[in-house]
């Protein structure tokens, strides 16, 4: 499971940085990809990127600010021209499927797929055997909404030297085993999945909250993250501009990963003034002295999704 960010500047693109966009890489676990909002551009970023829209399975819109949206008809339709046949589902506001009606038709694109929108006012969105998704309203100029994706807990792995200690070989009763559930073999020894049984893979939570002041929603949405990735439009300095244009800054966004129990922050959506990547180093800086375990979100890079072990 990695974060591979493809836009990561506020409001519009600039020749160091794309506007928002973020993938969820879901190799091992589904085989797919996820994404959350689909900037200006996306499309040319993905073509730099390991990234293929093929995989591309959810794709989940913030809001519906043109530098979080303006990408994805483009994306769509390029998705078709490269051979992707799979459904998408993309996930959004009120008012992101009259956006993508109109778009699409009178451009006359076309999709090639199946093709599902649904908009939402938060709550429980998706869930399946493996992951759900949550969502809820932040405070922005519109309605922006963050969201919360939780891996499932996984059993452990068998221990299969014992079992070939107790005669058992690969079939039908490891899947049982595997399950949680005791087998008795034919020689009528009952085995207990406990005791063949590793220690379950702790789920993961990775949390993605789009622009926002800080609120009431974005410490339940980020409790406990493995992964929180903030928007961090200004410096401390410029408190009072983030209250004006409902945006957070370095600090809030590290005062709200500490007050969560987040295990990890990225930066991102920089303001325009901030250019090149040392000039965001102390932005850095300010939210690492109230949330150590902070890093800035850089384009093309790949960040692995940790797994929590122990308690």
């Amino acid at each position: 499971m990695e974060i591979y960010f493809l836009g990561t500047n506020a409001g519009v693109p600039t020749l160091q940085r794309n506007v928002s966009s973020v993938a969820l890489r879901l190799l091992e676990e589904r085989r797919s990809l996820w994404m959350f909002d689909c900037g200006e551009g996306t499309q040319h970023q993905v073509l730099r990127s390991p990234l293929r829209l093929g995989r591309l399975e959810k794709l989940f819109i913030t809001h519906l600010h043109g530098d979080h949206l303006f990408g994805l008809p483009g994306l769509l339709s390029s998705r078709g021209y490269q051979g992707g046949t799979a459904p998408l589902t993309v996930y959004g506001p009120p008012g992101l499927k009259a956006f993508l009606d109109i778009s699409l038709s009178v451009s006359q694109s076309r999709v090639p797929y199946k093709l599902e929108v649904i908009e939402h006012n938060g709550g429980l969105i998706f869930e399946d055997e493996s992951f759900k998704v949550e969502s809820a309203l932040l405070e922005h100029r519109i309605d922006s909404y963050g969201y919360r994706v939780t891996e499932k807990d996984r059993p452990g792995s068998l221990n299969t030297e014992r079992l070939k200690a107790y005669g058992l070989k690969p079939g039908p009763l490891y899947g049982v085993l595997k399950s949680g559930r005791n087998v008795t073999t034919d020689e009528g020894i009952t085995i207990a999945a406990a005791d063949v049984l590793s220690e379950p893979k702790r789920g993961r939570i990775i949390t993605v909250l789009g622009d926002t002041r800080p609120c009431g929603n974005s410490i339940p949405l980020a409790r406990e993250a493995d992964l929180l990735v903030h928007e961090a439009t200004f410096s401390h300095d410029l408190a009072k501009m983030a209250r004006d244009y409902h945006h957070s800054t370095t600090v809030q966004a590290a005062e709200i990963a500490k007050e969560a129990h987040a295990r990890q922050l990225i930066l991102t959506h920089f303001s325009s003034r901030y250019g090149s990547l040392d000039e965001l180093i102390p932005l850095l800086e300010e939210a690492r002295s109230i949330f150590s375990n902070t890093l800035l979100a850089e384009e093309f890079r790949l960040y692995p999704v940790e797994r929590k072990t122990g308690n």
